[in-house]
């Protein structure tokens, strides 16, 4: 036993050592028992782009917790690390470095790209995972997993040709949200929604008789009346009866288009007419698939406008959208303004205004793969922490539409699907094909396109075990046993690793999700890069201790619920570590014997029948208290609580009392005090 602690605590100068010799030791490391039930952990992989951020920070240590308590408790546990490749937000990276260089991706062509992708990743990918040890995570660093390493790899092609031949995969031009900066299509999850200021222009649409007014129609995106087919009025509005059927004239343009009945305009809702455009609005696309329109696309991949839009080809859409509004009301076309709060799309990643637009896409078809998703946590078989969150679950897995997953990046898992270039041929196949099957022929193209990262991330709790092989890990430690994640990704991620596990397993691939919220700033605000207001977790382990940023994190969140982060939080959390660092000071300093052989406390006879004091057996009946108070609010993942009893145990009962209480023992001239003192010494 260490005889000499230092006098101040100074976590610097022991905790990276401690890791390093837990680790040497293999203290993490998970092994299989067939006689025991195991607890196991399946990390979310943090993106190989990244840095520790406090999100990750929160996340880990609720995991971390929850293994190192279950592995106190004799489970054999797995907590199982890993990274993620994180398609999008990778290859800007690359590209933003190939960049500074004078080049671009194009030039360097796909291979050369790639290989720089691998060099990028093999630089800064471990980045994250040694930042993860700073903060002291108990994770099996020997199945550490990477998204794209071969066995996750060979994982999502099986699942990938599995799902096609089942008929649940199909590529069709459909209607899908596009991101012009990252130049690629978007899954739903993917795009986050915001209210903000904006307007509603209404125009009048002339008659092509030349007879009455015509029709007034509202829209806040004039930019894309280019690509109108329709104006929409709701067949039981009395006002617009007599024009179903009729046909009337695109402002400038002069093309007609025809005035149809459909119940997606609602009579209450601005003049009660709405333009339909199938190529810029998934509600029209819906429109036009059931009136039989045609659609005509305005705006090209990169957000300009193309040769539809006649002078403002080439416009930026916005540039587009001011010339034209200008142009029309000049026109006399423009009957009022109305300032309003409109819902606006953007992508998550860089948050650019998304456009719908018509393309050809590979997609998951979601109906039948919700359904046994829906059923697990009806049943309790998955079970979510707080359960609030299942009406959130169910609302967006009973309303899901087919999930578009083909991303147009070079980044990432590629597709495995090949064309025949001389037959036409189609081939979905888990290898490599070397000819077409039809005609023989060895003039194959594979297939552009990368699958989404959250395809391959949905099998992450499974993959990483060996699956689609009948692995002893995947045996032995799937189903999972808890999920720790952030409500914030519940649609991202949550929803596709269930359907996805019990889609490949017949099991839902965890017993529990456990949501926590998000760490905000001291005035409640969210961290963000544009208000400056984010936390590096390694800046604070560097000034106060990864045990104080744990502790902090974990007595100050409550399941599902944002915490505030505060200097006076991570300084208190500090102050404990310090006070439990000089009542271990105290101790050792003031042991005798050191031969002796120790109590077992968790054995009440053998305490009781011992020669202790009154105050000796008080100590240890509230550690007893207390240590049945933690293993039951653990158990219902009130790990803030848990958090609070130790703290009260150690300050308050521990160094307020007791402390004081056996010091005259120690140091008093009492000769039977000496000698109890000596012989039960190891227990102050």
């Amino acid at each position: 036993m260490e005889q000499n602690l230092a006098k101040t605590y100074n976590p610097k100068e022991f905790e990276d050592r401690i890791y390093e010799m837990w680790e040497e030791k293999g203290a993490f490391r998970a092994e299989i028992n067939s006689e025991k039930e195991p607890f196991t952990i399946v990390m979310p992989p943090p993106n190989i782009t990244g840095q520790l951020h406090i999100g990750h920070a929160l996340d880990h240590t609720l995991q971390d917790v929850l293994i190192r308590w279950k592995r106190l408790q004799g489970f054999p546990t797995l907590w199982l690390p890993g990274s993620d490749h994180a398609s999008i937000a990778t290859e800007v990276k690359v590209v933003e470095q190939l960049k500074s260089e004078g080049l671009d991706k194009e030039t360097l062509g796909r291979e050369k790209f790639l290989e720089r992708v691998w060099d990028w990743k093999r630089e800064y990918g471990g980045r994250i995972t040694k930042q993860c040890r700073k903060l002291g995570d108990s994770c099996d660093w020997s199945r550490e997993r990477f998204t794209m390493d071969e066995g996750c790899n060979k994982a999502v092609r099986h699942f990938f040709v599995e799902l096609y031949n089942k008929g649940l995969i199909y590529r069709g031009n459909r209607l899908i949200n596009w991101c012009p900066t990252c130049g690629t299509s978007l899954s739903d999850a993917e795009v986050e929604h915001e209210d903000k200021q904006g307007k509603y222009w209404y125009f009048r649409y002339p008659a092509a008789n030349g007879e009455g007014d015509g029709i007034v129609v509202a829209t806040s995106r004039p930019e894309t009346m280019f690509g109108d087919v329709a104006i929409a009025v709701h067949p039981s509005d009395e006002r617009y009866k007599d024009l179903i059927g009729t046909n009337v004239v695109l402002p400038l343009v002069g093309r007609e288009i025809p005035i149809i009945a459909d119940e997606y305009p609602d009579p209450e809702k601005g003049t009660g007419a709405v333009k339909i455009t199938p190529a810029h609005d998934p509600n029209d696309f819906e429109v036009g698939r059931r009136a039989n329109l045609e659609s005509l696309s305005c705006i090209n991949p990169d957000a300009t406008m193309n040769d539809l839009a006649g002078k403002y080809s080439g416009m930026d859409r916005y540039e587009c959208r001011k010339a034209w509004v200008s142009d029309l009301e000049e026109a006399g076309y423009l009957v009022k303004t109305e300032e309003l709060t409109i819902p606006v799309g953007e992508c998550y990643r860089c948050h650019t205004v998304i456009e719908p637009m018509l393309s050809d896409q590979w997609f998951v078809k979601m109906t039948e793969l919700a359904k046994p998703a829906i059923e697990t946590v009806k049943t309790g078989d998955t079970i979510f922490v707080p359960e609030r969150f299942d009406k959130v679950y169910y609302h967006w897995l009973e309303d899901i539409k087919d999930w578009c997953i083909s991303r147009q990046l070079w980044w990432g898992h590629r597709i495995p699907v090949w064309y025949c270039e001389d037959c036409g041929e189609m081939i979905c196949a888990e290898e490599d094909p070397e000819a077409c099957p039809k005609c023989g022929s060895k003039n194959l193209k594979q297939d552009e396109d990368v699958l989404d990262t959250w395809f391959s991330s949905a099998l992450w709790p499974f993959s990483t075990m060996g699956w689609p092989e009948e692995t002893e890990d995947l045996k032995y430690f799937y189903p999972t046993s808890v999920l720790v994640t952030g409500y914030d990704i519940l649609f991202f991620w949550v929803v596709r690793m269930v359907f996805a596990g019990i889609e490949c397993t017949g099991k839902s691939p965890f017993k529990y999700v456990y949501y926590h919220g998000i760490v905000r700033d001291h005035l409640g605000r969210k961290m963000s890069k544009s208000l400056n207001n984010g936390i590096d977790p390694l800046e604070v382990i560097d000034q106060y201790g990864a045990d104080a940023l744990r502790f902090m994190l974990l007595t100050g969140i409550t399941p599902g619920n944002d915490m505030r982060y505060t200097t006076e939080k991570i300084e208190a959390a500090r102050n404990f570590a310090n006070k439990l660092w000089n009542a271990s000071r105290f101790v050792i300093m003031n042991i005798k014997g050191e031969d002796g052989e120790f109590l077992d406390i968790t054995k009440e006879e053998e305490i009781l029948s011992s020669n202790l004091r009154e105050e000796d057996k008080w100590i240890i009946s509230r550690l007893w208290d207390a240590t049945d108070y933690v293993n039951k609010t653990m158990e219902k993942f009130d790990i803030s609580l848990a958090g609070q009893r130790v703290y009260d145990l150690i300050w308050n009962e521990f160094c307020d009392w007791y402390i004081e209480l056996v010091k005259k023992r120690l140091w008093g001239d009492n000769a039977e005090d000496k000698k109890l003192q000596e012989e039960y010494s190891y227990m102050y």
